[in-house]
């Protein structure tokens, strides 16, 4: 392939990556640094391939406008990015799917449907109705297009235009008939006996609503799904079976975030979500055949552990009659969406709604029936990437792929459903991050961290199995959006104190990384950015934890610390690319300059690093990710001469969580401490987010007892701030009302609330951000520089 050439523009400098040059730093402030995107800059994102791999499309705002727009840059044209009219914007193309042959591709927009010929790229509109059509889909050896319209299943036959409709699924129940009673049927009978006109009449309905219904054309079953949410709607692809998924409305009661600062003028309520512990709908599939004209719905029977009891549950009957193992029923499952070959066979994905385990298994439509291809049990909770509802694709008629955490890291797994053996493709202590299969299928396009949890990296993997080709080589990590045609990757880059930019590539190993944009500002190239050092400390209990470390440029001996809790619990922030937490990195940089050493720690339960430290904190949180905070202040004090009374922490959601119990239940380990949008009581959070941790308040009280703020506040030692948006519909500000309530009662002094209006959980606001951190860093100055 001949050599990929691009003239961006002079003032782009350089293709390629080279190293930032040494240069004099400007001052940081406070009010910049806020501004995000304005200072930082808007870096490319929404990265696409248009579908004849001819440019690459990305979301865009290099001249600092109101809103981003769509831009494009051509492979082989040599042009910089340009921006995308709204003409050509509105005529181009969606992602959809795919003929078996790659030529043609059927795509919904602003819900009509659209058929692309990928070669010429001339799309012909299928439908135009004020309706939706979606999910459409080849079928029957790509002659027909299947597509969903209001709750049913159509068919389009691409050849003659004809359409059929290939469900009759209906809301509600079907009305019954009332049959006549006793004396009702009595009175017809004798009616009939009597009366000679009464019977000729009756005999010439009948013949006449038989000639009737044989004149009527061929419809499909009606099946009522009373009130039940349908969704999943699809068809197998020779059409005889349809399948979907039906659930029930759980009766929880959302909560209500009022929004004080409204438009009108008058007090709003927005409706949040339900609180953990809420009941769960049950999941039903269902299958219609469409040859029979018989509706039914997928058995369970057969999959391993689907009465089993969760562990925990024996804590509670330690002291009471013999603990069950197992329910006398099944228990509740979610169900995914069933995954087909060409072929028409079905896999599946289910798991427990307890969370403790996930299946894979072949479908026998006919049937209604499952053959289970793998049972992945975790006593804590079943996750990490690539574990989820629609990670599994078939490669043939036999052999379909999934991702599985057995060994204690995901990885990459071929099933064959024909003789049950089960092959492991990628093995060692690190995670598959994405799978995507070529068009030929000969080949595996992976993300994964193998050269180590602080890089991502794109790999190329044969379907056989083998050694991991990697494809990319710079240290950092690279978001890659392979071409349609498989020749080329357009990358999103960045490394740890450069944010990320577009680049191109060829797919195979080594090849040159081309830029084609640069995004940030001159504000923000002004200043040397740290590359933070990444270490690891030893924890009390022997594991080594990483963390990523800033210096100030001369430190003094007895100066001060300051720990940062990442959020989200499972999130990944020690690493060599740009953090989502960019204006944390830059408020690092700032306290730096300003004599502080900051250690930013991957405590256990963030993401990056196995089944082990993720669920290291089942049924208590607040205790080893706790622990390693308290850890890594011992380490700076022993091996960076800080002060042990010159060490503040601080972080946001959960690390917010994490800085109310570190200043409630750790006396004298840290001086002060900034809570932004904390958790305080994990019983008023969300079902999907705890449950998976904690379980649920009425099963597992001891779990949340231990976990949670508002239990331990009487302990509270230190300056404490708390800040908090008033519209947060994620971590709703009752929370810390309910915290400031338990604090006044125990008439506790040393704490204060910021309060923010305006604010959802993720502020957005430069002037609010401000304020924020301008608070958190004056606690720091009042109570670490003495």
């Amino acid at each position: 392939m001949e050599r990929i050439l691009f003239a961006i523009a002079l003032s782009l400098l350089t293709l390629g990556v080279k190293a930032q040059e040494a240069k004099p730093s400007a001052a940081l402030v406070i009010d910049q640094i806020m501004q995000g995107e304005r200072f930082v800059g808007y870096l490319p994102e929404d990265v696409r391939w248009g579908q004849d791999s001819r440019a690459v499309f990305f979301s865009w705002n290099p001249g600092q406008d109101t809103l981003r727009q769509l831009y494009k840059v051509l492979a082989k044209g040599g042009q910089p990015p340009q921006p995308v009219g709204l003409e050509e914007e509105l005529a181009m193309p969606r992602a959809g799917a795919y003929s078996q042959d790659f030529s043609r591709m059927v795509y919904e927009k602003y819900g009509d449907l659209f058929l692309l010929d990928t070669g010429s790229g001339q799309a012909r509109q299928i439908t135009n109705t004020i309706g939706r059509e979606y999910n459409p889909a080849f079928a029957q050896a790509d002659a027909k297009i299947v597509y969903a319209y209001e709750s049913n299943l159509y068919a389009w036959d691409i050849a003659s235009g004809t359409i059929e409709q290939l469900t009759d699924l209906r809301k509600g129940s079907k009305k019954k008939e009332i049959a006549p009673n006793a004396q009702q049927q009595w009175l017809i009978e004798d009616q009939l006996a009597l009366f000679e006109v009464l019977r000729s009449r009756k005999a010439e309905q009948t013949a006449q609503n038989a000639r009737q219904e044989a004149r009527k054309p061929k419809r499909p079953l009606e099946v009522f799904y009373g009130n039940k949410r349908l969704f999943n709607l699809q068809a197998s692809p020779d059409l005889r079976f349809v399948t979907f998924t039906m659930l029930p409305e759980a009766e929880n009661n959302n909560t209500r975030v009022p929004n004080y600062l409204t438009e009108s003028g008058y007090t709003e309520e927005l409706s949040a979500r339900p609180k953990v512990g809420g009941a769960q709908a049950t999941y039903e599939l269902g299958i219609y055949d469409r040859q029979r004209d018989t509706f039914y719905l997928l058995s369970l029977a057969g999959l391993e552990g689907i009465r089993a009891k969760p562990a925990f549950l024996a804590d509670y009957h330690r002291d009471t009659l013999p603990f069950k193992p197992e329910y006398d029923k099944p228990k509740p499952v979610s169900i995914g969406s069933p995954s087909f070959s060409p072929g028409g066979q079905a896999a599946i994905i289910l798991r427990s709604q307890d969370n403790k385990d996930r299946w894979a298994a072949s479908l026998d439509l006919e049937q209604g029936t499952l053959k289970q291809l793998d049972w992945q049990h975790d006593e804590a909770w079943i996750g990490g990437p690539g574990i989820s509802f629609n990670n599994m694709e078939w490669i043939d008629e036999e052999r379909l792929y999934f991702q599985s955490e057995a060994t204690g890291y995901s990885h990459l797994y071929v099933a064959n459903i024909k003789t049950g053996e089960k092959k492991q493709l990628t093995s060692g202590d690190f995670e598959v991050l994405a799978v995507q299969l070529s068009r030929d299928k000969r080949w595996f396009y992976l993300s994964a961290n193998a050269e180590g949890p602080h890089e991502q990296h794109f790999y190329r993997l044969s379907v056989a199995g083998g050694k991991l080709q990697r494809i990319t080589s710079l240290p950092g990590r690279h978001e890659v959006s392979l071409s349609p045609d498989e020749q080329l990757l357009a990358v999103r880059y960045s490394a740890s104190n450069q944010p990320w930019e577009l680049y191109l590539m060829e797919n195979k190993a080594g090849a040159e990384m081309q830029r084609l944009t640069r995004s940030t500002t001159p504000g923000f190239d002004a200043y040397a950015w740290r590359e933070p050092e990444i270490i690891r400390f030893e924890a009390r209990d022997g594991a080594k934890v990483p963390a990523r470390l800033y210096r100030p440029a001369n430190p003094q001996p007895g100066g001060p610390a300051v720990i940062f809790v990442h959020g989200a619990g499972y999130l990944q922030n020690v690493h060599r690319w740009w953090s989502s937490y960019y204006r944390e990195y830059m408020f690092h940089n700032f306290l730096a300059d300003h004599g502080y050493t900051v250690l930013d720690i991957d405590f256990r339960a963030s993401a990056g690093y196995g089944r082990d430290w993720r669920t290291a904190i089942y049924r208590h949180m607040g205790g080893k990710d706790l622990d390693d905070q308290v850890d890594g202040a011992r380490f700076l004090v022993e091996n960076y001469g800080i002060s042990t009374d010159k060490i503040g922490i601080y972080g946001g959601s959960y690390g917010g969580f994490i800085t109310l119990m570190a200043m409630f239940t750790q006396p004298g380990v840290f001086k002060s401490g900034a809570a932004l949008r904390s958790v305080t009581d994990w019983a008023h959070y969300n079902h999907g987010y705890t449950a998976n941790i904690l379980n649920t308040p009425a099963e597992d009280s001891i779990a949340f007892r231990r976990s949670s703020p508002i239990y331990f506040a009487e302990g509270l030692q230190g300056q404490l701030l708390m800040l908090h948006g008033m519209v947060d519909v994620n971590v709703q500000f009752q929370d810390v009302v309910r915290l400031s309530q338990r604090l006044i009662e125990l008439g506790k002094e040393g704490w204060e609330l910021a309060v923010f209006p305006m604010e959802d959980h993720g502020f957005v606001e430069a002037s609010s951000w401000a304020d924020e951190y301008k608070r958190i860093f004056k606690l720091f100055q009042q109570t670490l520089q003495k």
